[in-house]
């Protein structure tokens, strides 16, 4: 299954050189304030706060991100995660890709009672179920289905979780 993600080409120059043609330079700025207060702060709470009062994130109640997790510094608001979900140390969870002929974005939903371990990579476009378990330092590449263990880099599916 591939990723979900609007294409949007460009011409001349690399796409990421023409970065503020696509999103305010304010915002980004912004955002990267924000994130970088996030990434390490030890309060839950006020993580959540901010991710959800100035970069539109939705989060459910009860999901922890742990230290230095990154969050796209470019479009945050097109990713949501459940409830009494955990998102690993050092994680960064894409919504952006810039590439050389074209630039792409995509929601990431992560469901609820999600474990994603410490250092994951998630790109756009990506849905991860719920209960699902993701071991640390996968490339999270293609949706996760609900109640599975996903691991390595390639992403492969380990094993069916019981869902009770």
């Amino acid at each position: 299954m591939s990723r979900k993600t609007e294409r949007y080409p460009v011409s001349g120059t690399n796409s990421l050189w023409q970065l503020y043609k696509t999103v305010s330079f304010w915002k980004v700025v912004k955002i990267f304030l924000v994130s970088q207060v996030a990434r390490i702060t030890p309060s839950m709470r006020m993580k959540n706060w901010l991710y959800r009062t100035f970069l539109n994130m939705k989060i459910g109640q009860y999901t922890a991100f742990a230290l230095m997790v990154m969050v796209d510094a470019m479009f945050p608001e097109r990713i949501k995660v459940g409830t009494n979900s955990i998102i690993g140390y050092n994680t960064t969870i894409l919504a952006h890709e810039y590439l050389i002929n074209e630039y792409r974005l995509g929601d990431v939903i992560i469901g609820n009672d999600v474990m994603i371990g410490a250092n994951c990579t998630i790109l756009p476009g990506v849905t991860i179920g719920d209960r699902a378990v993701v071991g640390a330092g996968t490339v999270v590449h293609k949706d996760v289905a609900a109640d599975t263990f996903v691991a390595g880099n390639p992403m492969r599916f380990i094993k069916k979780l019981s869902s009770e």
